[in-house]
């Protein structure tokens, strides 16, 4: 539609400027908000309109969504707070909680603005025995989630569940699990494992999984949500397990360096990871290793997408593209010494 403009929130974060380079490829207009004083702007797509402020500054959202007469707005609201660190921290509920309910009260006064397609996190989920896959559910216990960050997109997640029945509000939710590729200036922790494992600085590994989608595949499954997920519905954004033991073994296939010669196994890794919490909490430093993330790797990383297959036509690319294309960009911009094969 020519009068139809996308709102992105977090267009500067990893997610929000591979989506916002898809609705461009697509030749949609592009309104992104962005953190006031946030570096990566400069990552933002040029030909995207960007409006900065703060989520949790009401007032600055407004200009925002504010568009001219004859405009219609959708809202893919990707920007949160992510963080590693499992302990209650009062900012990561005023961005993740407090956030979303801003743009859920200004999708509702601006009548011009169709849908929202908020980015909510597979964390919000609880866990299933091994066994089983996870599945989307329509309600949430905090109880059951581990860390304050599951927690708040947790509590995200069910205001807008209830804004959907209770205030009108069209809405779809994506659940993603992890994510990686090319692209990540932010250098997020799995991209700076990956970056260890090809520079032969991680000599010992972790005996657990993940499970992550290509950078690429998610923004094209947020896209998917607004012009075919359901009102009230959600989708689950995942893919394969896959062992840091195997996707070492890719890495090292690929880029022909060394493999992680030693694997911890779970319970010795959280034993070291207590002890380097208790050590950092000591010096004020930030622990090498913590014990959510060796959670993280231990946990049920199951995930069942087959509902955003079906209605969403979402599609994953193949482990070994992404390790190739993002190893490619990390040589390109100098973060790995050892060239990529050509295929």
């Amino acid at each position: 539609m020519k009068n139809r403009l996308y709102l992105v929130t977090g267009a500067a974060g990893f997610l929000g400027s591979n989506v916002c380079a898809q609705l461009l490829e697509r030749g949609e207009r592009v309104r992104g908000f962005v953190l006031k004083g946030d570096k990566a702007a400069k990552y933002v797509p040029r030909e995207v309109e960007i409006v900065y402020g703060n989520l949790c500054d009401k007032a600055s959202l407004e200009p925002f969504f504010a568009v001219e007469e004859g405009t219609e707005t959708v809202c893919i609201h990707v920007a949160s707070m992510v963080t590693v660190n499992p302990k209650y921290r009062k900012l990561v509920l005023d961005v993740n909680v407090g956030g979303t309910e801003n743009i859920v009260d200004l999708c509702l006064e601006h009548k011009e603005c169709r849908k929202l397609v908020y980015v909510s996190s597979t964390g919000a989920i609880p866990e299933r025995p091994k066994k089983e896959k996870i599945k989307e559910v329509s309600e949430f216990d905090l109880d059951k989630v581990e860390g304050w960050y599951s927690k708040s997109k947790a509590m995200a997640t069910a205001n807008v569940l209830t804004a959907v029945k209770e205030r009108g509000l069209n809405a779809s939710i994506v659940y993603p699990t992890g994510i990686f590729g090319p692209n990540d200036y932010s250098m997020s922790e799995t991209t700076s494992t990956i970056v260890k494992i090809i520079n032969g600085k991680m000599p010992v590994g972790i005996d657990g999984s993940f499970n992550l989608v290509d950078v690429r595949d998610l923004a094209a499954g947020c896209i998917a949500a607004v012009d075919k997920g359901r009102t009230g519905e959600g989708y689950i954004l995942g893919n394969e397990v896959i062992t840091l033991k195997k996707m070492s073994k890719l890495l090292c296939q690929e880029l022909g360096c060394k493999p992680i010669k030693f694997f911890l196994p779970i319970r010795m890794a959280e034993t070291i990871a207590r002890k380097m919490e208790k050590d950092a909490a000591k010096k004020g430093e930030v622990p090498m290793m913590t014990t959510f993330s060796v959670y993280n790797l231990k946990r049920n990383n199951k995930f069942d997408y087959s509902k955003a297959e079906r209605e969403l036509g979402y599609i994953t690319r193949p482990l070994e593209e992404t390790l190739r294309d993002e190893a490619q960009w990390l040589l390109e911009n100098g973060k790995i010494k050892i060239s990529v094969k050509k295929k």
